[in-house]
């Protein structure tokens, strides 16, 4: 008896659906996509745009394996992923058929579980050729795009330069913040926080909001003076008290874009490592007695919505789990984006089973997969709570014609707040980060008399727009309605691959290459690499998609557009391949203006005097960084400064002898915490032990590698040990709090780890609190408050500036 074939896209897919789909089936996985258009010519017909198809190079054995297994199978069911992409390999699969192609039906499931997958297979449907046509479109554009607008810019720039419909997009807005940050002039501004007491505890800070009745505007310090003297001298007492109840909902649970930036914000996942996770998850992982199960359900979604079964055992878990009085009388509706309504029949990314909790599967998961699986749990249970509920209290506080105002919050219900908080707000580590009204006020009157304790006069100046970091970009790409969120991930690979932009801290800058393309496009392209253009033709998509538009008629008006703008480019467009772009650097050898070239091997500085001066200074290796001042380095090979330099691959420091000194160092081996003294020989064959630099920092590594391979972590059992705080450990109270260092930076731990894992983001220093006489307190240093000390006790609002402790000068 002929068996069933059912066609998935991946190994791992197929290896979970074979675990309970029945005797009667036979898994087979394509390996993601089996044909595409050809790498070597544009492959579509630019009169019809009719695009040309071929099997992918190494996917020859695959196809003749799943035609094989269609012809002696009785009917072929196409499983690939529920979306465009998905549903257009399926298309390609059964393209490749051909004859078989007869028996082939379409079967959609959004979760990779049993039921799921047997209710998908009693209602198979066909090939949604609206969808593939959508598909086929996004790459048609594309190719158009990408295999013009690239020779146009081997041509003008460099070889090997590529542009892309979303990829010149997202380069343009890096680029666009980085010209309106060195465009950005600060403005001078000064605010004013008086502490003030009441009858009753606490003491609290109050900020001047008004004068004569008008928004305070203090711009000079001149006006400042006046102000601080008034300030300090007047009669404070409440004028206003107004209270009332706040409430805050909960976010709806995850769609792939608030996945990604919620990944990165609390965990520094960048997009791509986020969604590789996501599909692990997705396809399945061996639970020991439950066998192979899909944790979540398919993370590419533009959906909030949540089927009737998921919201039902949501339910009853949270009334189980955190009592009937945390659940809303009617399940939460999130309202859906207008992009995702032709997605209604996706879900958003959830759970596929509150069967299987974090805690309890946390042994059969890596480190990354169990956190983003809480991440998804916590986020999808919280969304189905009540709303978190605060007391609020607004003080208006008049001195004379000065009003100054302030707030405070209670929580009286946590709420959904009892499970879940974005990670904005978690991640929150400097207080200008978190809410004023964080703290509650001491009860007062109206008319009450107030006791001024200090004022905190402070010049402020605004600051510019922030550099884009992942999570940033995604949201800025979404709400200009770009790209999907399922490319975001290759977009930001693509542009730092391209030597266009290089991260630093997490922050997106562009090099002088990806400046210089982008203000070429943009001469050029202008509409066609503008935001809005952009959004218009992923808007043109989604119409294709539900079958509005005729995608054939789409193709025609773009090509008409992109072909009158290419030719112009081609006859206007700057050639700086040979002339370079000008700067102000002067060639020490005939005086003449030195060019940023763009070569093989990235950016150099040449002589504008070419051919009669061939003077030529490597920068290929990066932009000269920001040197931290007071900081001087010598090489160690010709005696030169060393200056600090960045690329794509992060800052480090070049000899300024180059290119007859190539010496480098990486800045993480200049540090102070690194041992100087000589390290002890290897113990493993007594070689000597040498610094190195790798992805987590510094270590010892054995001279003999790779014969021998033995290493010393810095800071670790084998290097320097971990620097003692001399505060007992307040969990185990056996230990003692030191100071570790681990990719991420300094953190405070107890010694006894792992036995016990107490740890500490902010230094403790051995000394009693002198409000409640906690054993330890904890310093950091804020942006508002400077450095500063604070009880750790949760129930205590001791904090202090440190300068300002009695006796500091004398401890």
């Amino acid at each position: 008896m002929a068996k069933n074939l059912v066609i998935v896209e991946s190994p791992a897919k197929a290896k979970t659906i074979n675990k309970f789909i029945g005797s009667d089936y036979i898994v087979k996985a394509s390996v993601g996509h089996v044909r595409d258009l050809p790498k070597s010519d544009l492959g579509v017909d630019e009169e019809t745009f009719e695009p040309t198809y071929e099997v992918l190079e190494g996917k020859e054995k695959v196809v003749s394996e799943l035609r094989a297994a269609a012809k002696k199978a009785s009917i072929v069911y196409i499983a690939s992923d529920p979306d465009r992409e998905g549903e257009a390999i399926g298309w390609h699969v059964m393209k490749l058929l051909g004859t078989d192609a007869t028996k082939v039906r379409r079967i959609l499931f959004h979760e990779i579980t049993k039921n799921a997958v047997r209710k998908a297979i009693d209602q198979p449907g066909e090939i949604d050729m609206n969808k593939v046509n959508a598909q086929q479109a996004r790459r048609v554009l594309d190719r158009l795009v990408g295999y013009k607008l690239s020779p146009l810019l081997w041509d003008k720039v460099r070889r090997g330069l590529s542009a892309g419909r979303v990829q010149s997009v997202a380069m343009k807005m890096i680029v666009d913040r980085e010209e309106a940050i060195k465009a950005f002039l600060p403005e001078e501004y000064w605010t004013f926080a008086a502490k003030l007491a009441a009858g009753l505890p606490p003491q609290f800070i109050a900020k001047l909001t008004k004068i004569d009745g008008k928004k305070a505007d203090v711009t000079n310090e001149e006006q400042a003076r006046v102000i601080e003297t008034a300030l300090k001298s007047g009669s404070y007492a409440v004028e206003t008290v107004a209270r009332k109840e706040k409430r805050q909902s909960a976010a709806a649970p995850f769609i792939t874009s608030t996945l990604q930036r919620t990944a990165y914000n609390r965990f520094k996942y960048p997009v791509k490592r986020t969604m590789q996770i996501a599909q692990k998850l997705y396809e399945g992982k061996e639970l020991g007695s439950f066998g192979h199960v899909g944790l979540i359900t398919y993370m590419r979604t533009d959906s909030v919505r949540i089927s009737d079964d998921a919201i039902a055992e949501v339910r009853q878990y949270i009334s189980t789990k955190y009592g009937a009085d945390i659940l809303p009388e009617k399940p939460n509706v999130y309202r859906v984006k207008k992009a995702a309504q032709a997605q209604e029949a996706h879900e958003a990314v959830r759970p596929t089973s509150l069967e299987h909790d974090p805690e309890a599967i946390k042994d059969h998961l890596t480190r990354e997969e169990y956190n983003l699986y809480k991440l998804i749990w916590d986020r999808f249970v919280a969304s189905q709570m009540k709303p978190a509920l605060f007391d609020v209290t607004d003080v208006d506080i008049r001195n004379g014609t000065y009003t100054l105002r302030a707030s405070g919050e209670v929580l009286k219900f946590a709420g959904f707040l009892a499970v879940f908080q974005d990670a904005s707000v978690e991640g929150a580590e400097d207080d200008d980060e978190k809410p004023d009204n964080s703290k509650a006020l001491p009860a007062m009157n109206e008319g009450e008399p107030l006791t001024l304790v200090n004022l905190d006069t402070r010049q402020n100046f605004t600051q510019p727009p922030p550099r884009y970091t992942e999570a940033t970009l995604v949201k800025a790409l979404e709400e200009n309605g770009i790209g999907r969120p399922s490319t975001y991930g290759s977009i930001m690979t693509t542009i730092q691959t391209r030597d266009y932009t290089y991260k630093s801290d997490g922050k997106f800058f562009p090099t002088q290459l990806g400046m210089l393309v982008t203000k070429l496009l943009k001469q050029s392209f202008g509409d066609i690499i503008d935001e809005g253009y952009t959004a218009e033709l992923e808007g043109k998509l989604d119409e294709i998609e539900e079958g509005r538009v005729e995608w054939h008629e789409a193709m025609r008006d773009f090509s008409l557009k992109f072909n009158k703008d290419l030719v112009r480019a081609g006859k206007e467009m700057v050639e700086v391949k040979r002339t370079g772009v000008e700067t102000d650097e002067v060639c020490e050898k005939c005086g003449s203006p030195m060019a940023i070239k763009f070569g093989r091997f990235g950016e150099f500085l040449a002589c504008s005097n070419y051919p009669e001066c061939k003077n030529t200074k490597e920068t290929a290796r990066g932009d000269v960084a920001e040197q931290p001042e007071g900081e001087s380095i010598v090489c160690d090979k010709c005696g030169k400064p060393m200056q600090l330099k960045r690329s794509r691959f992060g800052q480090f420091y070049a000899c300024t002898g180059y290119p007859d000194c190539k010496n480098t160092k990486d800045p993480r081996l200049l540090k102070a915490d690194i041992p100087t003294e000589p390290q002890p020989p290897c113990e493993n064959c007594g070689k000597e032990m040498v610094l190195k630099s790798g992805r987590y920092g510094p270590f010892f590594s054995c001279s003999g590698y790779p014969d021998c391979k033995t290493i010393r972590k810095i800071g670790g059992s084998k290097g320097t040990p971990p620097k003692p705080t001399g505060v007992p450990c307040p969990n185990c109270k056996e230990g003692e709090l030191v100071e570790r260092r681990s990719r991420r930076g300094i953190f405070f731990s107890c010694s006894r780890y792992p036995k016990c894992d107490f740890a500490l983001n902010n230094r403790p220093v051995p000394r009693p609190c002198p409000k409640c006489a906690a054993p330890y307190l904890l310093e950091k240093e804020t942006k508002r408050e400077g450095h500063i000390e604070y009880c750790n006790n949760p129930e205590c609002d001791y904090r202090a500036p440190i300068a300002a402790r009695p006796n500091a000068a004398n401890e």
